[in-house]
């Protein structure tokens, strides 16, 4: 039998009108901003009458340190949601939209898979309501309005040499990484180096999923630092005059988009910052107004748990005031097999000795969301190949760190394959959570980087020179100190080398350079070599995208 692919069961499924599953969550019609049948913003009017209402449960899906096995945390994610819906409770699902350079480069869409989907994922995977669009639109009017002012006269003395705003678009394009602008002659403008962002690592992007609403919307873009004077003075987009522009273009994006999953049950798609850039998390808006509507509310953290499940917590609770009552870990055979050193051409054979060899970077993320003193589950989400030997050493050795894993395969059934961790998530999220930070506001920006790389990462140290230090201490002095890290980084690893598998011990984490995000309210740390602007693949996914003879999308995954 032909297994069917992801953009073939989503072109099958038997959506319902829009205005139906908003009334599901007891929206009204007239609050649901329609973009065709199957998908809506929810207006910001009736997102504020929600403020007296009780929240639901928050539940987070995270997962081991991502491989090319491929480990399925969305489609677990949608899966869940699913499963909570068919055990009768009222649960929606909270996840980030998709960005268009990894679909067209190697990594696909961000939509789920098998039967366990959010549909429409051909528009979700494209231009989907615009809201990239609008944030790239908003961010490079910035820039256009820097280089702008500085052409009319320069009044706020910025110095050319110290500008930090870069341009964006949402496109994998390594051609734009560095460049000189404003080459041509006097009418052109000043010529000086700079280059382009993937529009996901934006700080408009992370500043949309943080704020609040429109008013905490606009605050932020004008806290945002743009440059610096030649005596070091910060100078904001308020100095500028750029916050209210900004905020206007992104008047709808800030809406929530409501669409729903195969089964027909509610889903927020929202926000998409980059987990190993930014902080990887759906908007704040979209979780607090699903938390509202429903019992239940399944988000997830961009890849592995050092990385998503970390920045969720650290960054993403912390500044919501949001308290997650139990915590799901993704992790799959195969990945286990492959973290065990097996080639992942040799992965459909069993390995029982591998898996168990594996085993100890699942160990890691276990203890980690522990620490966090959120309850833990782990999902073991089940392909084909797998053994029931191999399962049940994966089930042993979760055992073993005090958490039970379960067998889920919604993929090939939906809802009915993940009855059992729906029902174990329950009494996870009824039991007690003793969410707390891995750390305090007030300690020193450094110190948290070392709390990070020590305590999630288990590095013996962090390696800086003595300018990142010093800084730090600047902005420290400027009044930032309070701010959570956002630590860039490959997500392959719980080092900064993507070829170190499992749960290495014996090094250091190498900061390369910080940023401050003043808007967002973060400082990054980039670690080790990282590309805030992505590349395409040498065979990218661009090459087998095509429109059929029905005029239905072809190729994406």
């Amino acid at each position: 039998m032909a297994i069917k692919t992801d953009i073939e069961i989503a072109r099958e499924a038997k959506k319902r009108p829009i205005m139906e599953i908003g009334a599901k969550l007891g929206i009204p019609s007239e609050h649901l901003l329609p973009y065709g049948h199957d998908k809506a913003k929810v207006g910001q009017e009736f997102i504020k009458s929600l403020a007296g209402r009780p929240d639901g449960k928050l539940i987070l899906v995270t997962a081991i340190n991502p491989t090319p096995a491929g480990e399925g945390k969305t489609t677990t994610t949608v899966g869940l949601g699913d499963g909570l819906n068919r055990i009768g409770k009222k649960a929606v699902v909270c996840i980030r939209e998709a960005s268009l350079g990894p679909n067209f480069g190697m990594k696909g869409g961000a939509a789920g898979g098998g039967m366990a989907q959010v549909v429409p994922m051909e528009e979700m995977n494209l231009h989907f309501t615009g809201d990239f669009h609008a944030i790239t639109s908003a961010h490079n009017l910035l820039s256009a309005m820097i280089d702008n002012h500085i052409y009319w006269g320069n009044e706020l003395e910025i110095d050319e040499r110290r500008i930090v705003w870069r341009r964006v678009m949402d496109m994998n394009d390594r051609a734009l990484r560095d460049m000189v602008v404003n080459l041509g002659g006097v009418a052109n403008g000043f010529p000086r180096q700079t280059g382009f962002d993937i529009t996901v690592a934006s700080e408009v992007m992370a500043i949309l999923c943080l704020s609040n609403d429109l008013e905490d919307l606009q605050k932020r873009l004008g806290d945002i630092v743009v440059a610096y004077t030649r005596e070091k003075k910060p100078i904001y987009a308020r100095d500028i005059k750029a916050d209210g522009a900004m905020t206007v273009l992104l008047k709808d994006a800030m809406q929530p988009n409501l669409v729903q999953t195969l089964e027909n049950n509610p889903a927020f798609v929202h926000g998409g910052p980059f987990a190993n850039i930014a902080h990887g998390c759906n908007s704040v808006i979209a979780t607090k107004t699903a938390l509202k509507l429903g019992e239940y509310v399944v988000t997830e953290a961009g890849f592995g748990a050092d990385l998503g499940a970390e920045k969720f917590f650290d960054i993403k609770c912390r500044k919501a005031g949001l308290k997650p009552a139990a915590a799901v870990i993704v992790a799959t055979v195969r990945a286990m097999k492959m973290n065990g050193g097996v080639a992942k051409a040799d992965l459909g054979a069993e390995n029982v000795e591998a898996v168990q060899k594996g085993c100890p970077n699942l160990g890691r993320h276990i203890a980690n969301v522990k620490g966090f003193g959120v309850p833990v589950v782990v999902a073991i989400n089940h392909f084909y190949s797998d053994t029931d030997a191999e399962v049940a050493a994966v089930k042993a050795y979760v055992a073993e760190q005090g958490a039970e894993a379960i067998l889920c395969k919604h993929w090939a059934m939906g809802s009915a394959g993940i009855e059992d961790l729906a029902h174990k998530v329950v009494q996870l999220a009824e039991g007690p959570s003793g969410f707390k930070p891995l750390y305090p506001d007030d300690l020193g920006l450094f110190a948290k980087i070392e709390a990070i790389a020590k305590g999630i990462y288990r590095a013996d140290g962090v390696e800086a020179d003595k300018s990142i230090r010093d800084q730090l201490k600047t902005w420290e002095a400027a009044g930032y100190g309070h701010l959570p890290i956002c630590v860039a980084k490959t997500q392959y690893s719980f080092t900064t080398d993507p070829t170190q598998r499992g749960a290495p011990t014996g090094f250091t984490i190498p900061v390369r350079e910080v940023r401050l995000s003043a808007g967002a309210g973060f400082i990054v740390a980039i670690c080790g070599e990282i590309m805030t602007m992505p590349g395409l693949p040498k065979v990218p996914s661009a090459e087998v995208i095509r429109l059929n003879d029905l005029g239905q999308v072809e190729g994406l995954f």
